[in-house]
């Protein structure tokens, strides 16, 4: 249901029962992934990082889909990596001490950042059926154009090593796959909802919660604990809620309709819970919390 940046997803062209069964499975999956979340979930979700990845998307006019998904893959991949290398180090007996081995792997991680990033902008273009952005001569120029030297067979295998750590499985969680689902079943509830204004405030909102994800959650982890120094494990036991794909997504959405200020928020709100089936309170602490780091920035 994505489009290129110039265009909007045509809502309203999926049949209900198809709908209703791909809102059910995004339902399971999310439950399933907020279970076996990882305690470094968010590691590679820094502002640079998500901000290199944005910055290319829209030089090259990329649709808004690879932009989030390429941060997930790109997440997922660096933690499986990064678990790898400090596994190997230690194996193999690595002189100095742990601290040692943390800083020769984060230079080596500072050294190939930039070609795993736009290599994984590459793999998600790839998944795109609309985008043709696949040929390395554009990496190539692309990478030069910031000050970056790389062989076309470093690209290449810069992509495929990361295929190989992700076992090729690219089916990971992107939540503006959730706020077009959503958007698609609302739509269908209520014909009078602006859909396509909501839509285009919610790929806004949606970029600022990227950019602005650690200082909003951290808030909202202060506010859940009581305490202004929330202990590692219940930072750990945040991650579920921080990490939670239909949770972000219905937040971004009743932002959004706030924001396009076309019905009564309680009336959103009321009609968000029924689809997603997450309480209304829970829906609009999250959102309270967008919504006021928009207005402090």
């Amino acid at each position: 249901m994505t489009a290129e940046m110039t265009d909007m997803p045509k809502f309203g062209s999926t049949p209900r029962e198809l709908l209703a069964d791909v809102l059910q499975k995004l339902k399971t999956e999310s439950e399933a992934a907020n279970e076996r979340v990882s305690e470094h979930a968010g590691s590679f979700k820094r502002r640079r990082l998500v901000e290199f990845v944005f910055l290319i998307c829209e030089e090259l006019k990329l649709e808004p889909f690879i932009k989030f998904q390429t941060i997930e893959i790109f997440e997922r991949y660096m933690i499986k990596h990064v678990e790898t290398l400090f596994y190997n180090a230690s194996a193999n007996d690595a002189p100095g001490t742990q601290k040692d081995i943390q800083e020769f792997l984060g230079q080596k991680l500072f050294e190939e950042i930039n070609l795993l990033l736009f290599s994984c902008i590459q793999i998600t273009s790839k998944l795109s059926l609309r985008c043709n952005f696949d040929k390395t001569d554009t990496a190539l120029t692309v990478l030069r154009s910031l000050g970056f030297s790389y062989k076309k067979e470093t690209i290449l295998e810069s992509e495929l090593r990361i295929l190989k750590t992700l076992n090729f499985s690219l089916n990971v969680q992107n939540p503006l796959m959730y706020i077009e689902t959503l958007l698609e079943v609302w739509g269908y509830n209520d014909s009078a909802v602006p859909i396509i204004d909501v839509h285009k405030t919610c790929l806004a909102v949606l970029q600022f919660v990227y950019l602005q994800r650690n200082p909003i959650y951290q808030k909202l982890l202060v506010t859940a604990v009581g305490n202004s120094n929330p202990t590692e494990v219940q930072r750990i036991k945040f991650l579920s809620v921080k990490e939670d794909c239909m949770l972000l997504a219905v937040s971004v959405i009743s932002v959004s309709a706030f924001i396009v200020n076309f019905t009564s928020w309680t009336q959103i709100l009321e009609e968000l819970s029924s689809i997603t089936g997450i309480t209304a309170d829970n829906i609009s602490d999250i959102s309270c919390f967008i919504l006021k780091h928009i207005l402090e920035n």
